[in-house]
């Protein structure tokens, strides 16, 4: 069976997680293999409905190991909320946490904070979870391992190491930060809390490597798309880590991966939440929006609505090298009137589409046939209205390569294959 990367073609929000939740079924394992608690991956089966933030979208199939990789940061209590919550609905879990993982503190998620308030109008857009001070940390060699937790006397040691640092600078930066936590009080916290994952902590590459051998079909999925990607996305308002198919094999303890596949899911809309720049987003947004849920699965911050965006998402689609597309939530579409595909921007360094910020462009738009039959209950790409299928069919060939998977519902059942 093949290795297949999962990754999003846009901002984020491209439905990632419901995709993986229908490739897992056949999984031997779902690996989340970037990113931390900043995910919103939501996911509808026959278990219910999930909202994911650190647990592989992957966790639902019983015969399915849920890997977080060594390129996560990792909330500690958080995952051990997320962990009781899939259990509670009956979920058998089945994990593996990489010791090569990062933690990401409330010291972290206070420090996003007071950055995000310091900069004011010109914050970032963070999700405050600590994220970017997590893999700050780590890139200045004062990060906490997942795999410290094991040893309490290191991990003491290593804390009190990254408070001699961090805590001068934050209270010179930020007069208003008042964290008081002792290296004793945070290292007896995280030993609590983490009580319930302790016993999954482990060289993740190990079993990955034995499965590989055995040609085991292995899912890997990442958080956010291209245009939040930290080095090619539009910087600096992007995450903190590499969301690209590239990264895949190193965040996910197997370096030397080369996937068979790799799915680069895209919304058939654009949406965008944070700060940054939404090229063809729509004059009357609300209505939309409300009618297709857009709202942040971390923050609830309503997200920026626009026309499908053929130049940025050719764009990401490329940058993640992908073999085939997944097209999410054209349902949503159903009964729009002013149907459109942004084909070209016009303006300057439109030679640099994913950092749009860098000039006033202007989206050269294609009108296209709306629908209004109800889709959802389709289930083959035949049975779409015409308008639909041409719909599809028109961001097909702006991308030059196959959208093999279109989603036209949540729910596992409302996938068209192709």
């Amino acid at each position: 069976m093949p290795s297949i990367v999962v990754v999003g073609a846009n901002w984020g929000d491209e439905g990632k997680g419901r995709i993986v939740d229908f490739l897992a079924v056949d999984a031997a394992a779902s690996i989340r293999f970037q990113g931390g608690n900043n995910a919103g991956h939501t996911v509808v089966n026959d278990f219910g409905t999930f909202k994911l933030h650190q647990l592989p979208s992957g966790i639902f199939n019983p015969d399915c190991i849920a890997v977080l990789g060594p390129g996560m940061v990792i909330s500690p209590a958080a995952l051990s909320e997320e962990i009781a919550e899939v259990k509670a609905a009956g979920v058998s879990v089945k994990l593996h946490i990489s010791d090569r993982a990062t933690l990401c503190l409330p010291l972290h998620a206070l420090e996003d904070t007071l950055e995000e308030e310091r900069l004011g109008d010109a914050a970032y857009g963070s999700t405050r979870q600590g994220i970017a001070p997590a893999y700050g940390d780590r890139v200045m060699k004062k990060g906490i391992l997942v795999g410290w937790l094991m040893q309490p006397e290191v991990l003491l040691e290593r804390i009190q190491f990254m408070l001699d640092w961090k805590m001068p600078q934050l209270k010179a930066l930020y007069p208003s930060c008042d964290f008081s936590q002792s290296a004793e009080e945070m290292t007896a916290w995280l030993l609590e809390v983490t009580a319930p994952w302790r016993e999954f902590i482990c060289n993740v590459t190990e079993p990955l490597k034995v499965m590989q051998s055995n040609k085991a079909n292995l899912l890997f999925e990442a958080q956010l798309g291209a245009g939040r990607d930290l080095v090619y996305g539009e910087y600096p308002w992007t995450t903190s880590s590499n969301v690209t198919a590239a990264y895949a094999g190193i965040g996910s303890g197997l370096p030397a991966l080369r996937p068979e596949r790799i799915i680069a899911v895209a919304k058939s809309f654009s949406s965008s939440v944070g700060t940054g720049t939404l090229v063809t987003a729509m004059e009357e947004q609300d209505n939309f929006r409300e009618a297709s849920n857009e709202y942040g699965a971390v923050t609830g911050r309503p997200r920026d609505m626009g026309y499908f965006d053929a130049v940025a998402t050719r764009n990401g689609v490329e940058l993640q090298a992908a073999t085939e597309i997944a097209l999410t939530k054209i349902d949503c579409l159903t009964g729009m009137k002013d149907l459109k595909i942004c084909v070209s921007y016009a303006g300057e360094h439109t030679q640099n589409p994913i950092w749009p910020q860098t000039a006033a462009l202007t989206p050269i738009y294609e009108d296209m046939q709306g629908w209004s039959e109800d889709i959802t209950g389709c289930r083959t790409f035949a049975s779409l209205p015409q308008a639909a299928q041409a719909y599809v069919l028109r961001i097909e060939a702006l991308m030059g390569v196959p959208i093999k998977m279109v989603s036209v519902g949540p729910e596992r059942e409302q996938m068209i294959l192709r």
